[in-house]
């Protein structure tokens, strides 16, 4: 069964919507500074640290795309940004955006593992709510 976390970008984050394009930039990104943690250990890092590909469809077209691996480790994961209506503690509604991960059928524990680390990455450059794979949530945003 696909296994799901989410980024939410609350109040105080350091945006308040995103899109799939931006979501690939911050991919993109993420490729770039693991290759250079590999420069600097003069090892091909950049192959195993991150070992997916983007992969987009025309159904999929900004809404979402999914990272596939050649390796035989990983097999893939879906990226996904939509916004959800939310209600705050005064009962407001409110849009809210968010950064779906699903991990499909097929998923290997080398996918959960790589997908952990994207999405903590992510929640700490927006600043936003993780809601990791297991249920937990985790707090990359300034608190009161």
């Amino acid at each position: 069964m696909a296994e799901n976390a989410y980024i939410k970008l609350v109040a105080a984050s350091s945006q308040k919507d995103i899109t799939i394009d931006e979501v690939k930039q911050f991919f993109h990104y993420y490729k770039e500074i693991t290759a250079k943690t590999g420069d600097q250990l003069g090892w091909k890092y950049e192959e195993v640290s991150f070992p997916y590909s983007i992969k987009e469809t025309e159904e999929g077209k900004d809404k979402w795309f999914y990272l596939h691996s050649e390796n035989d480790r990983y097999y893939a994961m879906i990226i996904g940004a939509d916004k959800e209506t939310v209600l705050d503690e005064n009962g407001v509604e409110s849009e809210q955006s968010y950064i779906q991960i699903t991990l499909p059928e097929g998923s290997t524990f080398g996918d959960k593992g790589k997908a952990n680390e994207f999405c903590k990455f992510l929640a700490n450059k927006l600043k936003g709510e993780l809601h990791l794979f297991n249920g937990r949530i985790m707090y990359y945003y300034p608190r009161k």
